[in-house]
């Protein structure tokens, strides 16, 4: 199948991303999650971001979310499920992001969600987005879309977010790199700080510097850390081919069309922006939109 280069994936990436990723930021999500028994940040993390999956190791949650660290993964999974049950997860993640973003973007998210042309266009495109070996999208896209408008808005955009997730992920691993690897050369290519990344996914020092060694062995950073000609050429590989597979699902639309819903999108994703919930520096490497 066909798809474009004409960065409609990289933007329509930075919509879905802000309206997503208030669930993991909002006091509404500390509040919801505490209601079912998850005290502390990355309990209800990996609770919420893993509950579509249903109860299952850490493994295989540290194999699907790919960026942290074993030991990390490790803290939360499987031990939340002593407290909560995904069922109870998803009922609270869903309903922490739907207050969060009334709270935050008000009449833009309600116009948005409001509007059957962009819940169709994001509906099918999550129908005919390419599934295979793709977990967190599979497991998000099975789930029932909820009945509130705003929050269906926020399951399609974050259903659409793994499904580019997860593409990601495939193409560092078809190409032989690991997870601590990626992260040192997402920082060495600007996509984020060190200090805003690695304690945020759990790496040791150690094995923070063992990656670098090994990704400077492999002709991808200098002798200072950053990207050679190579580890730039691989980067941009790897977000080129990133794109095309977030784009296959919207091939149907014609350019006007992506131009319409990335302009759907955009009020809520300024409004997120603007309200300083998500870090300007994020271990995601979003750029934020702060204007439409």
């Amino acid at each position: 199948m066909e798809t474009t280069t004409d960065g409609f994936a990289r933007e329509l990436w930075r919509r879905l991303e802000a309206i997503h990723t208030v669930t993991y930021f909002a006091d509404e999500s500390k509040e919801e999650a505490a209601a079912i028994g998850l005290r502390g940040f990355w309990r209800m993390y990996f609770a919420f971001r893993a509950a579509p999956l249903g109860v299952c190791s850490a493994g295989t949650v540290t194999a699907a979310f790919f960026g942290f660290a074993p030991s990390m993964v490790e803290r939360a999974i499987p031990g939340v499920w002593e407290l909560t049950t995904p069922a109870a997860a998803l009922e609270a993640r869903t309903a922490a992001a739907t207050r969060t973003l009334r709270r935050l973007a008000a009449v833009s998210v309600e116009t948005t969600a409001d509007d059957p042309w962009v819940r169709g266009v994001l509906g099918d495109a999550v129908d005919h987005a390419p599934a295979g070996a793709l977990p967190l999208f599979v497991a998000n896209r099975d789930l029932p879309v909820p009945d509130d408008p705003v929050g269906a808005l926020w399951q399609l955009a974050t259903t659409l977010r793994e499904q580019r997730g997860d593409g990601h992920v495939a193409q560092w691993t078809a190409r032989g790199v690991a997870p601590a690897e990626v992260a040192v050369l997402f920082v060495a290519a600007g996509g984020t700080e060190r200090d805003a990344l690695q304690p945020h996914r759990g790496w040791t020092d150690a094995e923070w510097d063992e990656a670098i060694e090994r990704r400077t062995a492999a002709g991808h950073l200098d002798a200072g850390g950053g990207l050679t000609p190579a580890g730039r050429a691989l980067v941009d590989e790897v977000e080129t081919a990133t794109d095309r597979l977030a784009d296959a699902p919207f091939v149907r639309l014609a350019t006007t069309e992506r131009r319409q819903l990335l302009d759907a999108l955009t009020p809520t994703a300024v409004a997120v922006g603007r309200s300083d919930l998500i870090p300007a520096i994020n271990p995601m490497g979003v750029p934020l939109l702060a204007d439409g």
